[in-house]
């Protein structure tokens, strides 16, 4: 795992020995990101609703390009607009493994050092449940 973290916004880096198709899935959809990421997740257009011990953050779906990338903005009041989650995913040639690329744009009183415990604690169940 590699991190780059400037300002408020962290950048890391996950190897991962899947399939593209398996591994978006589980980024992408409400049923595989409440398999990891949340408790429960559900989908009302493009505002994903995410639950953790019975409290609600939204997040908008900003882009998504099929077994490549998916872009969120967390939608919170008095949020920053900018604030925002996304994934990438790209193969590596020569293990035939996938780099999972995790960006994270905090809010000025977020813990970058917390925000990237998390991360590693989430990929980590991401990678149990994928079984590698």
């Amino acid at each position: 795992m590699e991190e780059i973290s400037t300002k408020n916004r962290i950048e890391l880096e996950f190897t991962i020995n899947t399939s593209p198709h398996l591994l978006f899935n589980r980024l992408s959809t409400p049923s595989g990101l409440a398999e990891w990421f949340a408790d429960d997740v559900n989908l009302s257009g493009k505002t994903f609703t995410f639950v953790w011990e019975n409290v609600q953050q939204k997040a908008e779906l900003l882009e998504k390009k099929e077994n490549k990338s998916i872009k969120f903005r967390w939608i919170k009041d008095g949020a920053n607009p900018k604030n925002f989650f996304s994934f990438k995913l790209s193969p590596l040639d020569l293990t035939r493994e996938l780099s999972l690329q995790v960006v994270e744009q905090l809010d000025d009183n977020e813990d970058v050092e917390d925000a990237i415990s998390l991360w590693n604690s989430q990929i980590g169940d991401l990678k149990r449940i994928l079984g590698v």
